[in-house]
């Protein structure tokens, strides 16, 4: 689903790593702020597994107190560019996207991607915009993996990476792919996949509500909505919504094609390839990306690869929603780190 605030970039033939081909790839994406005259001030923000470019410009926007004019991320310095990746629900193309050779969905026909192939799409989008080399690449979550991506694949072409809640290999193999396939093959609506007619993706559709209140629950949103709201009740009603919403805008198979790309992600092995200086951000709450298992060997991993590491540590009781929740506590580094680049 497209967004009423994004705009879609096309490209009529996109190859992909694994073979084969998107033709056309769409690209839906977010700007905000202004690129300068010499386009040296472009930051690429990258969203997380089941998020959208939605990052800012409005209160709905993800990382709305980060990014704005005079916040963390200055749009009044800054051009800040976020798009939603490949295979996703959100405007790009993806599984639910009209595949061209049968004029339905693509549904599990949907070509194997990798987060090399995100990041290349990206690269297009940049080009696209007029920009070369990027003052900072940074991603949450799943967008943590795309900049580590970037920071291997494409070292030369950022000033700054900043990874956050996230880490330089996946944290899910093959059996990650199967409890979501299994999860929904417990539905007769799940039909392999082909899910699309009324009937079946009506039943999906719950499923996918269900499955959304889960994992929002262990990213202890709802321990940041009872705080908020004041009452369990409330706190749990505000919880079941956003599920709903969520379900309405994505697409199950889309977190297949997302967990198999993650689950090839690894930029450990070639962490020498970074260039740029790197703001490591982790919470030490955040049960995804747990700080006191992630933090101590991944920065001793990059200081013997070179790499100009930094790390911040947010104390939050809010886990993974630790960046969004507490931004007050990491905004000040992040902005210093930008400022310094």
């Amino acid at each position: 689903m497209l967004l009423s605030t994004s705009t879609l970039f096309d490209v009529p033939d996109f190859d992909l790593e694994l073979g084969g081909k998107l033709a056309p790839l769409h690209l839906a994406y977010e700007t905000y702020g202004a690129l300068n005259a010499d386009a040296s001030n472009a930051i690429l923000l990258c969203h997380g597994y089941t998020s959208n470019p939605h990052a800012a410009g409005d209160e709905a926007g993800w990382w709305y107190n980060l990014i704005g004019p005079g916040r963390a991320v200055d749009t009044d310095r800054y051009f800040v560019v976020c798009s939603n990746m490949i295979g996703s629900a959100f405007g790009s193309t993806g599984p639910g996207s009209t595949n061209p050779a049968t004029g339905r969905p693509f549904g599990p026909a949907f070509p194997e991607i990798t987060t090399g192939d995100m990041v290349t799409a990206q690269g297009l989008l940049l080009d696209h915009l007029g920009i070369g080399a990027l003052a900072a690449v940074i991603g949450f979550s799943y967008g943590g993996y795309l900049t580590f991506q970037w920071g291997v694949s494409h070292p030369g072409r950022m000033r700054a990476l900043v990874p956050v809640a996230t880490w330089n290999r996946s944290r899910g193999g093959p059996e990650s792919i199967a409890e979501i396939e299994d999860y929904f093959a417990q539905s007769p609506g799940w039909n392999g996949g082909d899910y699309y007619d009324d009937a079946q993706g009506s039943c999906i559709l719950e499923m996918l509500a269900s499955l959304r209140v889960q994992t929002l629950r262990s990213y202890d949103v709802d321990r940041a909505l009872l705080d908020k709201l004041g009452s369990e009740a409330a706190a749990t009603a505000e919880l079941e919504k956003r599920g709903r919403d969520w379900a309405a805008q994505f697409d199950a198979n889309a977190l297949i094609v997302l967990r198999r790309a993650a689950v090839r992600f690894n930029a450990w092995d070639d962490a020498a390839n970074m260039k740029a200086p790197l703001l490591y951000v982790l919470s030490n709450t955040d049960k995804r990306f747990p700080a006191d298992e992630l933090a101590e060997p991944t920065m001793a991993h990059f200081l013997a690869s070179g790499v100009d590491a930094s790390y911040e540590e947010i104390d939050s009781p809010y886990g993974h929603l630790a960046p969004t929740e507490a931004w007050r506590q990491w905004a000040p580094a992040l902005k210093t780190f930008l400022e310094g680049r």
